[in-house]
């Protein structure tokens, strides 16, 4: 991916996300993330504590239906792994 713009800067659908991550989390048991749009390019998101990413994620939880927001990359990162990107 460049560093020299951001390439997932427009939103996507559920079913086409930029990336899907899966883990799980002690509290939300089984969760996935799919990424639908960055706010930042890679280089900018490294140095940002609170970068973040709008995201469709769907968990135990939240039984079976999914939620959108704003998510902190640290904190998909923290309980997830990435398993597809596109």
């Amino acid at each position: 991916m460049s560093e020299d713009k951001n390439l997932c800067g427009k939103t996507r659908d559920i079913n086409k996300p930029y990336e899907v991550w899966k883990g799980s989390h002690p509290l939300m048991g089984n969760i996935e993330y799919r990424v639908l749009k960055k706010y930042q390019k890679p280089s900018l998101e490294l140095s940002n504590q609170f970068a973040r990413w709008f995201v469709g994620a769907k968990s135990d939880a939240t039984f079976g239906t999914w939620e959108y927001g704003d998510t902190y990359i640290a904190d998909i990162k923290s309980f997830c792994r990435k398993v597809e990107v596109s």
